[in-house]
């Protein structure tokens, strides 16, 4: 049986963000769910962020659990900047800085040919999954001044890096994202803040359920396989830096 000092040792060990305040944007689910419970795990406080308010209020009393309130619901619209700055401001009210920011909220499309790719369709991938990673970040940087060592990380895909056919309107905001989160970092190293790409290939979440209902999800990754990346980049020495996260199944999927 552990001791006491060896338990109050573990305890410590488990609190390695005490202290520490984190926005994880589409926090309600998949990814960003795993993402939270692992920071929350370590004592970081995390707002989460989604459109659907019973849900997202319903996904912070699960992370909550017994005993805990780390978990922070917040409605927004990640493609909208006056709900983008609405967390934002709220964070500032609440916590007074910011330590890291997991740009996580997006959408995927269904396989569709460039000629059959609506107007619609394509403004919508490029609102979601580009447009808000500019928005979110840019709200978050005067929040993160005289921080070394703060971190901001943007799940991306591995689509960032791979050309996927029919995915024309999903590569393209994937892609772009990829070339902000380049420029970001460069921006961002002078002031100690890390940039990190993430780019997880195929990862069981509900996601496929909507875009291809049909494929396995036996050689997925799960989702707390992407959050121990996140983890362990958020828990690297101030004075080190990740650029990039290529996480991919060992035995291949899809």
């Amino acid at each position: 049986m552990p001791t006491k000092a060896a338990k109050d040792a573990q305890s410590k060990f488990n609190q390695r963000l005490s202290g520490k305040v984190a926005v994880v944007t589409g926090g309600n689910g998949g990814i960003g769910f795993a993402i939270a419970e692992v920071l929350i795990g370590e004592g970081c406080s995390v707002v989460i962020t989604g459109r659907n308010e019973e849900r997202l209020h319903a996904t912070a009393e699960k992370l909550n659990g017994v005993g805990r309130s780390k978990a922070v619901p917040h409605l927004c619209d990640v493609r909208e900047p006056y709900s983008v700055d609405a967390v934002f401001d709220m964070v500032k009210s609440r916590f007074g800085h910011l330590d890291i920011l997991v740009n996580n909220a997006g959408i995927c499309q269904a396989p569709t040919p460039v000629e059959n790719t609506s107007v619609e369709m394509w403004r919508e991938m490029i609102d979601s999954d580009l447009t808000s990673v500019f928005l979110c970040t840019r709200a978050a940087l005067p929040l993160m001044q005289n921080h070394a060592g703060c971190t901001i990380i943007n799940n991306l895909s591995v689509a960032a890096v791979q050309t996927f056919p029919n995915m024309s309107a999903y590569t393209a905001a994937k892609t772009g994202a990829y070339g902000f989160t380049r420029a970001l970092r460069e921006e961002m190293m002078p002031r100690g803040i890390r940039v990190t790409a993430l780019m997880p290939g195929a990862t069981s979440t509900d996601l496929w359920k909507q875009i291809m209902p049909e494929v396995s999800h036996e050689k997925m990754m799960k989702p707390e396989t992407i959050a121990q990346a996140v983890l362990y980049t958020v828990l690297l020495p101030p004075e080190a830096n990740v650029s990039e996260l290529l996480i991919t199944p060992t035995a291949g999927a899809v």
